[in-house]
Order: C-alpha cells, then structure tokens, then sequence
C-alpha cells in the first residue's frame, strides 16, 4: 500500500479551530500532551464552556480514546473537575527504529505511553528491503500478541528522508542507493505481514527522520515542553543528527531536509565524514570519536552507545577519560555555538551520547557554548539532558498518532 504523506508536527491545539469546527482534535492534542489533564484546563485551554468541553471529552471516551474519571476532583476554585487522560485500554500505533547497530520496535498509545521495546541484531545483509522486512516481521509480532487496536505504523531512519515522497536521498551508513524509497517499502513489508484481528487495514504508514521524530517527542513529552525555539541535538549509536521545533511544529525545510547539524564542520582538520567533508560534528562527537579520542578500539560485540556512555561515566575519576571527554564536547560546544547563532533557540536539549556530555562536563559545554555564540554572551541559551526513554520509538509514535490527533473520528475507521 502507497504511503500517505504526513506533515510532520503539526499540532492540533496550535492551530485555532474554524467556527464550527470539530474541537475534537485539538482536545485529544490538549490530552495527549498532557496540557488537559482535568476537564477544568480543558474548559480553559478552549476557550469553551464546561458543557461544551464535556460534551468533547465524552465523545472522545466513546471513541474509545480517552478516560474520564467519574469522580471529581477540587479545583483551585473549589469547583470539582473530572480527570482525563489517554484511555489505558485504547488503540496503539507500532513504533519502528533503525539504528547502526541493531532494529527496535515497540507498541505506543496516546500521551507517548511506551510498551515493552524488542531489540533486535542487524542481519547479514543491510539492503533496504531485507531491514525494512525485518522490522515489519518484529513489529507485525507485537501486534498480534497485543489485545487492542493498532492503528498505524512509523518508522525512524537515521538518514534524512525526503518529504512527502519519503525517499532517502544520502542513507550514508547502509549505503543505500540514493533515493532509496523507503516509505513504499516499509509499506510494502508491513501490508505483506499478518497483523491479525485487530489491526486496521490496510494499515497506514509513514517514515521520518530519527532526530525529527525525537525532537517532536522531546517537545511534546519531555525535555523540549514549552519551549517555543527548540534545538535538539543528539549522537545514537553512530553520527550526529538535529532539528528544531519552532511553535510546536518542526522546521523541515522546503523537501523535509532541513538540519542535518551532524554536516557542521567543527574540525577543518579532523576525522573524515562519510559525506566527503573532513571535521564534521557527525564524525567529531559521536560514540567513535569519543571512544578514538581516549584511544579505546571499539568491542563488536556491544553497542557502540553503550561504550561510550561508560567512558563518559569514567571522566570523573580517569584522567584520560577526562581528556577524552573534554576534547569531544569542546568540539560539540563550537557546533551548539554556530547553530545558536543561526537559530536563536530558546532551549537547546542534548540527546544520546550528548546527554551524558552533558552530565560529564556540566559547567565546561554550557560555558564554551557560551564562549563562542555571539547571542549566548547576552542572553545564555539553557541546554537540558533528553527527558525521555526511547525518545526515536516515542517519535515515531507521535508520527503514526499524528492523523488521529488531527481527525480523532478516523480512530473508529
């Protein structure tokens, strides 16, 4: 089945509803992202009456979306409201990742509510459609042993895709042709699965980059709240990624290929990228060069993330972890310096391997940064640690959510 083309991060509640318009999907928005918690803020958030705004929660409950407890609480009014929240027995989408080293899957219900994550070992071969149908074969098992409604599935890539045609022009770590069409194949492998009783069918389905998907997630759910400007950077198992959210709604550019932060040259001088450049922050602040620049040869029998994670822990008492980390995240601060003068975020949140920068060198990024952004000497950018676990798999939910965020009525399709 052809994908359909998705917009990515468009929220309902930003978007003020036509006279006459359902409230329906800016409510199950409000709801999802935690900003309605009661039937009060919904009320208020609105700008309805409490009929009205009851009236919305209830058919939503019948949609089979959300609950609504029966039994009020007080408000700082002392008026009683009902609480809302995502129903715990509702339909879920399937969230599907692709990192360097391995593929994951996971069953996500509204308000980024992550099921247990399945991890699984890349194959021999990392051909597009051998991946993608390993990913729809796991994913497709999720589904069929899970008792509620699936209504959709996404998938992060760690390559920039191509909106709306969901192709992958530069899949630079499999090697992948350019232009892979990896929406239709991903498609493709889930429409040749069996998804069981419960599933919608055809099951729609959309492909995104991984760092878009975090970021959306990270804004909705996590580290990235409220913030109007966020930038978020973040290093996986391998290479560096970005994006930013600008009120609520992540900035693609004109083909959906906007950000790609990791082709940043910080180091003219520095480590060969596999874009053909030398020095970029992809190849100068990610797993292997934080693990090259303590002078450690990578175990093949574990993730990459995972050793330099650890190596980062040990800066606090390894003089050459310490070197290590120091280099790595002095490169990493020019990169955050030279976005922050692009882009003026409002919030910078640090993703993976840069999370863990982050807790090593608390005082040392936040000052370089600071050093080196023309605005960051007058108006300091605060920079924060990803909130989120899985924030790729969250992302991905979000993408496959993000048609019944917009028409929830679609949910009973």
């Amino acid at each position: 089945m052809p994908h359909t083309p998705t917009t990515l991060g468009e929220p309902a509640h930003r978007r003020a509803p036509d006279r006459g318009r359902s409230l329906l999907g800016p409510a199950l928005e409000l709801i999802h992202t935690g900003r309605a918690p009661t039937r009060s803020a919904l009320t208020a958030a609105l700008g309805v009456t409490r009929a009205t705004a009851g009236a919305v929660a209830g058919e939503l409950a019948a949609l089979g979306l959300v609950a609504v407890d029966q039994h009020p609480i007080g408000s700082s009014r002392g008026r009683p409201s009902h609480r809302l929240g995502p129903a715990t027995d509702g339909p879920v989408v399937l969230a599907a990742q692709l990192h360097a080293d391995r593929l994951s899957v996971a069953l996500v219900g509204l308000g980024g509510a992550l099921g247990e994550r399945v991890h699984l070992p890349l194959p021999d071969r990392t051909d597009p459609q051998t991946l993608l149908n390993e990913l729809a074969a796991a994913g497709a098992a999720l589904i069929r042993a899970d008792r509620r409604r699936c209504l959709g599935a996404a998938l992060a890539l760690p390559n920039p895709v191509r909106e709306p045609q969901g192709t992958a022009p530069a899949a630079l770590i499999f090697g992948w042709p350019g232009d892979t069409p990896a929406a239709a194949l991903f498609a493709d492998a889930m429409a040749a699965q069996d998804l069981g009783p419960r599933a919608r069918l055809p099951l729609p389905t959309a492909v995104a980059n991984d760092a878009n998907l975090v970021a959306l997630a990270e804004h909705r759910h996590g580290a990235g709240r409220d913030a109007r400007q966020l930038l978020l950077v973040t290093s996986g198992h391998l290479g560096v990624g970005g994006a930013l959210v600008v009120d609520g709604r992540l900035h693609t550019g004109s083909a959906g290929l906007a950000l790609e932060v990791g082709h940043l040259t910080v180091d003219p001088q520095g480590r060969p990228c596999p874009c053909g450049n030398r020095g970029c922050l992809n190849v100068e602040a990610d797993p292997q060069a934080l693990l090259a620049a303590a002078d450690r040869t990578p175990d093949p029998s574990r993730s990459l993330l995972d050793q330099a994670r650890e190596l980062a822990r040990e800066a606090a008492h390894d003089p050459a972890a310490r070197a290590a980390v120091d280099k790595v995240v002095d490169r990493l601060a020019l990169g955050l310096a030279g976005l922050a003068n692009i882009l003026n975020p409002d919030r910078i949140v640090l993703g993976g391997l840069h999370g863990d920068l982050l807790a090593a060198a608390p005082e040392r990024l936040p000052e370089a940064v600071t050093r080196h952004s023309l605005w960051g000497r007058c108006d300091q950018v605060p920079i924060v640690a990803s909130a989120l676990r899985a924030a790729g798999l969250v992302g991905a939910g979000e993408l496959a959510w993000g048609p019944y965020l917009a028409e929830p009525q679609l949910a009973v399709g």
